[in-house]
């Protein structure tokens, strides 16, 4: 049989230890092809580039495995290697990651690493997103192994519900092992944002923005608390952002 064709993106830049250790791992479970963002695009969304030019360079950075560095967003790239990479070749999965940070709860309509792996469920194919709750840049990757495989195995099997697109939030490393896999849904949390506002030498204002994450959640099924209780956590996700609760509301209320 021939092996599956995997696609692989980030958003943390084709230089990041956890894309190498992403393609370290799905290159044992098929043909691996890179396409990936070359300068860090963390909290770019699911952003496209429509008034600049898009550029594609061939990168032997993984040997033998074709990959290539994107001037555009992980978005970007997922279009481009389906449309110019790899043309009329079917993806098995995409896979997008092991980003440096959390992407739990709110952060998912962020994350420059869901982005890529949602555009991939876009194009009709299954699709994971793998985070490490971890923002330094010496984040230690060597206890996820065993779950990147278990999970993207299981995705490759069985395959995904149309339209759906995993995402995958690993506990920071620890002395004790991992407790599991946590099917979750998302965390009511969000972020809490402030403005540090300062004056440049020429007297004009500017910004930081700053805040804290606050967890509204007292639930026990939800990714914040598998995380905190260190499970990994996999979140079903959907592109649809369609409130169909509210459709009914709008419809008796209205007078339209």
């Amino acid at each position: 049989m021939s092996k599956p064709l995997i696609l692989v993106s980030n958003d943390d830049g084709i230089t990041s230890s956890g894309i190498r250790k992403l393609i370290e791992l799905m290159s044992t479970l098929g043909e691996v092809v890179v396409v990936a963002p070359d300068k860090p695009q963390s909290g770019m969304g699911h952003a496209i580039t429509v008034g600049d030019t898009l550029r594609l360079v061939k990168s032997d950075l993984f040997g033998d495995i074709l990959a290539y560095e994107c001037s555009g967003t992980p978005a970007d790239c997922i279009k481009l290697a389906k449309r110019e990479v790899l043309k009329d070749r079917k993806v098995d999965l995409v896979v997008s990651g092991i980003n440096h940070g959390s992407n739990t709860s709110i952060s998912v309509l962020y994350s420059g690493t869901m982005s890529a792996a949602i555009e991939g469920a876009i194009e009709g194919g299954p699709a994971i997103g793998f985070s490490l709750c971890d923002f330094s840049a010496d984040a230690d990757f060597s206890h996820v192994d065993e779950y990147v495989l278990k999970i993207t195995r299981n995705v490759l099997e069985h395959g995904l519900p149309t339209g759906i697109a995993l995402n995958v939030n690993f506990p920071p490393k620890q002395n004790e092992n991992l407790k599991g896999i946590k099917i979750c849904r998302q965390a009511n949390a969000r972020w809490e944002e402030e403005f540090d506002k300062r004056i440049d030498p020429h007297g004009r204002n500017y910004y930081w923005m700053v805040g804290n994450f606050i967890n509204h959640d007292k639930g026990e099924d939800n990714d914040e608390w598998a995380i905190s209780d260190n499970y990994v956590s996999v979140v079903p996700c959907q592109f649809d952002l369609t409130g169909y609760h509210a459709i009914a509301t709008l419809n008796e209320q209205w007078d339209i």
